[in-house]
């Protein structure tokens, strides 16, 4: 990476690790699967560089309790798998979010159920939106689709982690990791003088479990066992849930004012709709398309505002169908919403949806 480099040729997987660097990150601990295996041999070699720490754990489990010591500690941190991993990550999740910890899970999706193959899929969606593991918890999830935006989006998942003190997760897929696209010079600022070390860190955060001399004690948990007292934090974690909802949605939206279909995806398979749609107006089909980028909180505002001038939606998903419960959450019956989806690491390829389209338009 030159200085003079404008933009260079980078992996997904590598993009997200350096920006999670370029943003503070100095923990990572992880365990290796395919096909997001570039992000720990990146963090191994780049974490020593910056005086962070770089661990492979014996397992997954082990890894995300890692990530909970540290942030604890008042670092930034990371983890990073892809689906069954993330799955036997989910109670340590659950712990981060019931004790109000920031960290950042990467989940580079492949095919499942089960150990399934090593090809890209969407349907971990339920998992990330809904909360996979136990209790009334929400992580924040953001859906990249290009290599820059894996950069742009991991830094933005590490402020707004620490903004609400609340683990986030990049939700990519397996041709994003493995994918390589120019990507500009990682934009976030140099970190000041004197904290090139392993907290790293960006603010003073006053729940730190950082030494209690100077201070008085302060505690970090999620059992409360005296009555009442878990409903009253649980009431505090959805006050701050709904604070999220009202200030992170995020999308991209093409072609909304004149169309009467509108394309729904996210993440790499926006990137097939987004072909499919400029194909279909080349025909004369007004096809249009929202992308949601945060999937949670989900962006059900444009869905609502056009459901009732246009003919209707079509959800494409890697997946069995996933996301579309959340567009037809946000239409209220207000109009017709169909799916396409392939399944078990297939991709729907635009021709299909074009087939789709020219079916519903009928």
């Amino acid at each position: 990476m030159s200085k003079e480099a404008k933009k260079f040729l980078i992996t997904g997987n590598e993009a997200i690790a350096e920006a999670a660097i370029q943003a503070g990150c100095r923990f990572y601990a992880g365990y290796p699967i395919t096909p997001q295996n570039e992000v720990p041999t990146y963090m191994s070699r780049r974490m020593p560089e910056v005086g962070g720490v770089f661990i492979q754990a014996e397992s997954e489990l082990a890894a995300i309790n890692m990530v909970f010591g540290a942030s604890a500690a008042g670092t930034r941190a990371m983890t990073s798998s892809s689906s069954p991993g993330i799955s036997l990550k989910q109670e340590g999740i659950s712990y981060l979010a019931g004790c109000q910890l920031p960290a950042v899970i990467v989940n580079i999706m492949r095919g499942g159920p089960g150990l399934g193959n090593i090809a890209p899929a969407q349907s971990d969606y339920f998992q990330a939106t809904k909360g996979g593991g136990h209790g009334d918890y929400r992580c924040i999830v953001l859906a990249p689709s290009t290599v820059q935006e894996a950069v742009d989006l991991t830094a933005l998942a590490f402020d707004l982690a620490d903004k609400y003190r609340n683990p986030v997760i990049v939700l990519g897929d397996g041709m994003l990791g493995q994918m390589m696209e120019p990507v500009e010079k990682f934009k976030m600022p140099a970190l000041p003088a004197g904290r090139q070390n392993l907290k790293c860190k960006t603010d003073k955060k006053l729940w730190e479990l950082s030494g209690a001399k100077n201070r008085k004690p302060r505690i970090i948990r999620s059992l409360f066992l005296g009555e009442g007292v878990l409903e009253n934090w649980n009431k505090a974690l959805q006050n701050k849930y709904r604070k999220i909802e009202s200030e992170e949605k995020r999308y991209e939206g093409f072609h909304l004012d004149d169309s009467k279909i509108i394309l729904v995806a996210y993440g790499t398979m926006a990137r097939v709709a987004k072909e499919a749609m400029r194909e279909a107006r080349s025909h004369g089909i007004k096809v249009g398309l929202i992308r949601p980028i945060s999937l949670w909180p989900f962006p059900a505002e444009p869905f609502l505002k056009l459901s009732g001038k246009i003919k209707r939606f079509l959800v494409v998903e890697m997946s069995a169908g996933q996301m579309i419960e959340d567009v037809r959450l946000a239409v209220e019956g207000r109009a017709k919403v169909d799916f396409y989806g392939r399944t078990g690491g297939s991709i729907p390829s635009k021709e299909e949806i074009l087939r789709q389209i020219t079916l519903i338009n009928k």
